[in-house]
């Protein structure tokens, strides 16, 4: 840089010596006395020296992140990838051949697990390549798309898990609209709904209508960027993030009061129970697995914000990066939520474990308590049957008496 530069004084000051003898013009006035030559000279060096110095600053600003961490990111991405792509992938496959869990809670929960999927076989990859070379080697198109993916799908996450929280919202609090709501077709609509809504945000952007996706050279990451002064990403944060966190919330909380006032009720009003000693046997197992299940559904989403808060907070209270080794440990914890679902599931609900079970060990036959579930004796296989629950062909519940019901709903979380 500095030979280039200084070739470009030389040839400068070249032509103004043969200006100055082709006029010949050496008054004191004149611009082609030697004072003037040694203050052109001077004041040419300088900025020259300044403009390498700057040049070298801004060069040495874009490395900012430890070689250390970025290693650590990397080898995390490969990690992630390989226990994410196994992981979602088997549980689609268990959920899409046990045909006794075929219900709607399920659709929604692999509709979770395929955007979990894609995240780790689209996302994941990339960035680990970015981590790797500490810069942004696929071109333009791949940094637009990047973003567009990586946002898509943590969009059609939350809405799924939003989703699934209505559908126990409904379960518990308004009883006899579940058999019209979760029809197979309803509920199909709602899994296009969540995915389309959430890609659909993203299409300005990509169209570079409203902000733009590039490169950031400070991170040497693909974001979204402003353009024209512009960006959609409080709107995005808002609608795409904010709102389901709060309908999840809120729905959460009115299963919660719904379940306390009807336990107090029945405290208060319901006569001793004359049911028999095996039929009791029943109904408490019955009620256990819906509790493992609202608990488990309530976890996964817990596990999701906690996997993001962190990158969240990072993002909003170091934006200039100071500290970018904790940029890197947030961005690490964000993409660990694509791969433990899987391990939720196993640990918490039973009959998951058994349709994880009969994928690996096909042609071990599988003993189940006879009187435990009642998975064996479901015969249903559509969302909407005789019985007006979200695990309808997991669970067979009392018939519709309402202190029955009442006692169901109170264990329901």
């Amino acid at each position: 840089m500095m030979c280039l530069k200084s070739n470009v004084l030389d040839r400068e000051l070249k032509q103004k010596r043969n200006n100055c003898v082709y006029r010949r013009d050496f008054s004191a006035n004149s611009t082609c006395n030697t004072l003037d030559y040694s203050q052109f000279i001077a004041k040419r060096s300088v900025k020259n020296v300044m403009e390498v110095l700057n040049e070298t600053e801004v060069i040495l600003e874009i490395p900012r992140y430890p070689r250390g961490a970025t290693v650590f990111a990397a080898v995390c991405c490969v990690i992630f990838i390989i226990v994410g792509l196994l992981g979602n992938f088997l549980t689609i496959l268990a959920l899409c051949q046990s045909v006794k869990l075929r219900n709607a809670t399920t659709a929604f929960v692999i509709s979770l697990c395929t955007t979990d999927f894609l995240f780790c076989a689209i996302n994941l990859p990339l960035t680990a390549s970015r981590y790797i070379h500490q810069a942004w080697l696929l071109g333009d198109t791949m940094c637009s798309l990047f973003p567009f993916f990586f946002y898509g799908n943590v969009g059609a996450s939350l809405l799924s898990m939003t989703m699934i929280t209505i559908n126990r919202l409904i379960l518990i609090n308004h009883y006899n609209l579940y058999d019209r709501i979760y029809k197979k077709r309803y509920v199909a609509l709602m899994i296009a709904f969540s995915w389309i809504f959430s890609f659909s945000m993203l299409t300005p952007t990509l169209a570079r209508a409203w902000g733009e996706f590039g490169l950031n050279d400070e991170t040497f990451s693909c974001t979204i960027l402003r353009r024209n002064g512009h960006s959609p990403k409080k709107f995005l944060f808002i609608i795409g993030f904010l709102v389901p966190c709060v309908v999840i919330i809120v729905s959460y909380s009115c299963i919660f009061y719904k379940v306390r006032h009807s336990r107090r009720n029945i405290e208060a009003h319901s006569p001793i129970s004359q049911t028999t000693p095996s039929a009791m046997t029943r109904q408490n197992t019955q009620r256990n697995d819906e509790i493992r299940l609202t608990r488990m559904m309530l976890i996964i989403f817990c596990s999701f914000i906690l996997c993001f808060l962190p990158l969240m907070i990072v993002n909003v209270f170091d934006s200039r990066i100071r500290y970018p080794t904790i940029h890197v440990l947030a961005s690490v914890l964000a993409w660990m939520s694509s791969c433990i679902n899987p391990f939720i599931y196993a640990v918490m609900n039973r009959h998951y474990r058994q349709a994880y079970y009969r994928l690996l060990c096909s042609k071990v036959r599988l003993h189940t308590p006879s009187t435990g579930s009642s998975l064996n004796r479901s015969q249903n296989s559509g969302f909407a049957g005789a019985s007006k629950t979200v695990v309808s062909e997991i669970f067979v519940f009392p018939t519709k008496v309402k202190p029955e019901r009442n006692d169901r709903e109170e264990n329901a979380v």
